[in-house]
């Protein structure tokens, strides 16, 4: 028999068997075996024969399978967050499924249906995708998506164009209000808007036109040196709305939200909210002008419903004696921020309006509306319009608005009693 081996060829042995370690010399042991620090062979030293046992790594081997047998109900969530949008919108849809049909021929090739489309417009808002033409592309895979716009796998997705022009049908029919209002009635049924006191307030919505665009209404257009980005010099030239328009969105306006700032091509969004829950109760887009906000907050509450008394919230541009007098003469209670006293203008509310406890909660729950507008802004897709043309602009800001409204009321109906 031959001698044991020591040294690295012992280090690099698996095991120590109680056999072994008999003919092992013990100055060999002390030399490897010290307390506990013994040599402990490692896990992935074992040997590496299978002896029956499956590999332990995965199999990446991909299939294209033809058949699914989990459908996307199956696959989303019980408690994810559309479920509730979902339910919501199916009741409103069906309420508004005459309205649908007054839209279509009895007769011709059929076309998305409108369930279908303002769905996938929802999705649009929810998950801030730019475009339509993306919002196609994500339609093609994502079985969420699908799941929500009613889509089964197999169903086929539409062309953004075809998206698009059966869009602008809905608008000839005033769908975006009527849906907008549906979704006050789901609010109201479940006891969530206050009828007696509302803040009022309005926001830039920058134009999709440059400022290349804006130019002089009596000159005929010259052939651009460069079609994709001509040369235009408009410096030291004085540029009015009243002598110049844009070529390429003509409703906008050349606008500027304070002093000092830059001058954009602009439109106007207006809220009215209520300030138990901060829900949007009307909205209106209008030209950008310099008394649009105070013009249009008299609009919003002359249509509230109802004859009795109530109050509005608004800042200092709205603390003016006209708007104020109107606003009365509505039967409205301003609570606007007073202007700072000056030698020119001062306030005009006083002390017979700000010492109530009222007024100060009027103040407080303005914050509201500007919490709805930062999240049609920025998750709505709003501080730069993708849409030409007043009446579309309208549409998308009221189809934005009933869409945070729907986010509000999916967080209040969940919330526990």
């Amino acid at each position: 028999m031959s001698a044991p081996s020591t040294g690295p060829a012992l280090a690099r042995s698996a095991y120590i068997t109680p056999a072994t370690s008999n003919v092992v010399s013990s100055r060999v042991l002390k030399k490897y075996f010290q307390g506990i620090d013994m040599m402990i062979p490692s896990y992935y030293d074992a040997p590496t024969i299978s002896e029956g046992s499956m590999p332990m790594r995965g199999d990446d081997r991909q299939t294209g399978r033809m058949f699914s047998y989990v459908s996307p109900e199956e696959r989303v969530p019980a408690d994810h967050p559309l479920r509730v949008i979902r339910r919501l919108t199916d009741a409103i849809f069906d309420r508004l499924s005459p309205q649908f049909d007054r839209l279509y021929s009895t007769m011709g090739r059929p076309s998305i249906p409108p369930e279908k489309l303002l769905r996938a417009l929802l999705l649009q808002g929810l998950y801030t995708v730019r475009s339509e033409r993306l919002l196609m592309e994500q339609l093609h895979y994502n079985l969420l998506f699908r799941w929500f716009v009613g889509l089964s796998m197999d169903d086929p997705v539409w062309d953004a164009t075809t998206f698009t022009k059966n869009r602008d049908r809905l608008l000839e029919g005033a769908i975006a209000t009527a849906f907008f209002h549906e979704v006050l009635v789901e609010a109201n049924a479940a006891r969530l808007l206050s009828d007696d006191h509302f803040t009022v307030d309005g926001t830039l919505l920058e134009a999709w036109a440059s400022q290349k665009s804006f130019r002089r209404r009596d000159m005929p257009a010259e052939p651009p040196d460069d079609p994709g980005n001509p040369s235009v010099n408009f410096r030291g030239e004085e540029r009015k709305n009243d002598t110049h328009q844009s070529t390429t969105d003509p409703d906008a306006r050349l606008y500027k939200k304070s002093t000092g700032s830059e001058a954009k091509l602009s439109y106007l969004g207006h809220l009215l909210t209520e300030n138990r829950h901060g829900l949007i109760v009307d909205a209106l887009v209008t030209p950008a002008t310099g008394t649009a906000e105070r013009d249009a907050a008299l609009t919003l509450l002359n249509d509230l419903p109802g004859e009795r008394r109530r109050t509005v919230g608004g800042d200092k541009n709205y603390d003016t004696r006209d708007f104020v007098r109107e606003a009365r003469e509505l039967g409205v209670t301003p609570h606007v921020a007073q202007y700072p006293e000056t030698e020119r203008r001062g306030s005009a509310i006083d002390g017979r309006t700000t010492r109530h406890v009222g007024y100060h909660i009027s103040q407080r729950k303005r914050k509201l509306v500007e919490q709805a507008f930062g999240w049609m802004k920025t998750v709505g897709l709003l501080r730069k319009l993708h849409h030409r043309g007043g009446p579309l602009v309208h549409w998308i800001f009221t189809f934005a608005a009933a869409t945070y409204n729907l986010v509000r009321l999916r967080r209040l109906l969940t919330q526990p009693v």
